[in-house]
């Protein structure tokens, strides 16, 4: 590891002189390549360079202790150096896991109501409401790309594209099944009734990042059923795309223009059949052992809504948080953190035992 490091150490130091080299500036592509690379390797050549920067005083508190005026002092900083490297270390370890390559990608995230009726669709639309809301205390981009509502706004099921600095390796973990536990507003006997809603979470793809022969692909247009005014319902702008070979469909309805729906349902199209291969090469490891975070199951009940006892638990990792209602205002960070920590245990210890 510690190879691998200075190595990486070495080629930060190269990136900072290039970038500070004024002939740099006369290539903008190239000062863009190099300053993502220099944000990549910052935390980790910051980590290494801390890390160094400790086991020298380690040492040096080490010598110190022959000193008897010193001895104490010394023995505090030993010690202190000394869990600082430990930290350190097993952060370096993260930091060196390798990454997923989707992780700094927009997302695509798609919620239908499960079970339960008028209450399983307004729990969709509760669900819609908590991820645009943790959108937007992030500074995300979030821009609704179909939608078909119930009579009493509940939500049958919606498409929305993410935009924004590492969406995906934030809300990759939320794929699955949602249950949501509370007394409907039209429930007069104040019984609990018990409903679900499914999210799947789509790294965003472009059209090159997929090979998509035009041949395979039908359109069709057709005109708008939501909101959006006269415009919108009058003129045939929505597009559904049907790719033939898989009979996967994609509709998109929100723009105002044909070409800016087709445009919009052609990237939703390129990360679904980006999925499907890679359920496809995972099927084929099945019998391996999975990670119990991230492993994006459908039909996995990955969290329960308990609202009368103001509870969300993840079954995953075993969290329960006593905050529902901070939670369903887009409060997410303890849940999502807690999920990346556990996954990032998961992989280290599978690096460990292989």
């Amino acid at each position: 590891m510690l190879d691998k490091l200075k190595e990486l150490d070495l080629r930060a130091q190269a990136l900072e002189a290039q970038l500070s080299a004024p002939e740099t500036y006369n290539d903008p592509a190239l000062v863009t390549r190099l300053n993502r690379e220099q944000r990549e390797l910052e935390p980790v050549v910051t980590a290494y360079r801390n890390l160094e920067r400790r086991k020298a005083d380690l040492t040096g508190a080490e010598e110190l202790m022959g000193d008897p005026e010193l001895a104490d002092m010394a023995k505090e900083e030993y010690a202190q150096a000394k869990k600082d490297i430990e930290a350190l270390e097993q952060e370096l370890k993260i930091l060196l896991l390798p990454k997923d390559p989707n992780d700094g990608k927009n997302v695509i995230v798609e919620i239908r109501a499960g079970v339960g009726g008028e209450e399983a669709a307004l729990f969709a639309h509760s669900l819609h409401r908590m991820y645009s809301m943790y959108a937007e205390s992030k500074g995300w981009k979030v821009d609704l790309v179909s939608l078909s509502e119930t009579e009493l706004g509940g939500v049958k099921e919606l498409s929305m594209v993410i935009e924004g600095d590492g969406v995906y390796s934030r809300l990759k973990f939320e794929s699955g099944v949602h249950r949501v536990q509370r007394v409907p507003e039209t429930e007069s006997g104040g019984r609990i009734h018990t409903s679900t809603a499914t999210v799947a979470v789509l790294p965003e793809m472009e059209e090159v990042d997929v090979q998509l022969n035009p041949a395979d692909i039908e359109m069709q247009v057709f005109r708008s059923s939501g909101a959006g005014g006269q415009h919108v319902n009058k003129t045939s702008s929505a597009v559904r795309l049907i790719h033939k070979p898989t009979g996967t469909v994609v509709e998109c309805q929100q723009e105002r223009s044909q070409f800016q729906n087709r445009d919009k349902a052609m990237r939703i199209l390129a990360s679904k059949l980006y999925e499907a291969e890679q359920e496809r090469v995972n099927s084929e490891f099945e019998n391996q052992r999975r990670s119990q975070v991230g492993s994006g199951m459908r039909n996995e009940r990955i969290r329960t809504y308990n609202f009368p006892q103001g509870r969300v638990t993840d079954h995953r990792i075993g969290l329960t948080l006593y905050k529902i209602e901070a939670i369903m205002d887009g409060d997410l960070d303890e849940l999502i953190d807690s999920l990346v920590t556990a996954n990032q245990a998961e992989r280290l210890k599978a690096g460990e035992e292989a």
